[in-house]
Formats: structure tokens, sequence, C-alpha cells
């Protein structure tokens, strides 16, 4: 049974697996898409994306942070740069992985695509602006529904009338226990 064991090994021991996950996050960072197994894009996810939250707040104890998980200067610049002032408004769920189908032909590992999500330019539509967040409110729906009642309060007068008028159906008279 595996009872709480949630990191995928990845077949490496604990050295070699920080050292692969920090260099395909500074290429993930730098190129904002790699090409990876599926079982390696899942572990990146786990161990990016709380960097790229952190990254949110530029000061120097969150840069010093990041750096000791990614070990690159570029990519920790590039990071607190130009992707957090695109991030900035999303509220987590930075990465996307697509899967592609298809299998590598030496290992027949399943393939995809993992990418951060703002730097698509194929998902977002040209010209399309981001709506503004809107709370619900149920005075407009207090309000409507008034306006509906008072225009159908006329039309079904009549029709109340008519049911009034009707006499109310007489119960079946109870059988008495003997």
């Amino acid at each position: 049974m595996r009872h709480g064991k949630k990191i995928n090994h990845l077949g490496r021991k604990s050295a070699h697996r920080h050292a692969l996950l920090s260099n395909m996050a500074s290429s993930l960072i730098l190129n904002k898409r790699i090409t990876t197994t599926v079982a390696k894009a899942k572990a990146l996810r786990k161990y990016v994306e709380p960097l790229l939250t952190k990254a949110k707040n530029d000061t120097t104890h969150s840069r010093r942070t990041v750096f000791s998980y990614l070990q690159n200067k570029e990519s920790v610049q590039t990071l607190f740069g130009e992707v957090a002032s695109k991030i900035s408004d999303r509220p987590g769920g930075y990465t996307r992985i697509i899967k592609f189908g298809d299998v590598r032909v030496g290992d027949n590992a399943e393939m995809c695509l993992i990418e951060l999500v703002d730097f698509n330019t194929l998902y977002t539509k040209d010209g399309a602006t981001k709506k503004a967040k809107t709370r619900r409110s149920r005075t407009s729906k207090k309000a409507e529904g008034a306006e509906a009642t008072a225009e159908g309060a006329t039309e079904a007068a009549p029709a109340a009338e008519a049911k009034a008028e009707k006499k109310p159906r007489k119960a079946a008279p109870k059988k008495e226990k003997e």
C-alpha cells in the first residue's frame, strides 16, 4: 500500500531529482513551454507553481528563496520580470499540460507539452478584454421580478376571478370503522 506517499520519485535519487526539476523549471521559465513526459510534467507542476506564486511578491527574500530552488540568475530575472507581471492577477493554475497522445520510441513513455498559461497566444482571443469581476446580488432579480409580477398581475387578474367563482371541490366522505 502507498499510504501517504505523495512524491513521484521519477526513478532517481533525491539530489538527482531536485537537479532535474530545477533545470526543467528554469527551462520552462525561460522558454515558456517545454516537451517532456507526463510524469515529469506533473512533478514539475508541483515544483514550479509555488515559485510562480512567490514571484508575485518581488522582495529580496522571495528572490533568494526562488534562487535557492532554481540556481539560475537568468531564470530568476525572467521570472520576477516578465512572467510575474503577466501572472499578477491570476489566482493560481499557472501551467497547462497538453498530452500529445503519442509515445517516445525508446521507452514508450507518454509525451506532453507543459507551458505557462498566460504566454500561449493560441487560446487567447485577439481584442478580447477581460470581463470585470461582478458580484452577484439579489436586488436586481427582485426588481425584475417585481416588474414582471406587476405586468403579470393585470393579465392574471381575470383568471384569478374566474377561479374564485368556481365552487371548491368537496372531499369524499370518510368511511367509518366498524
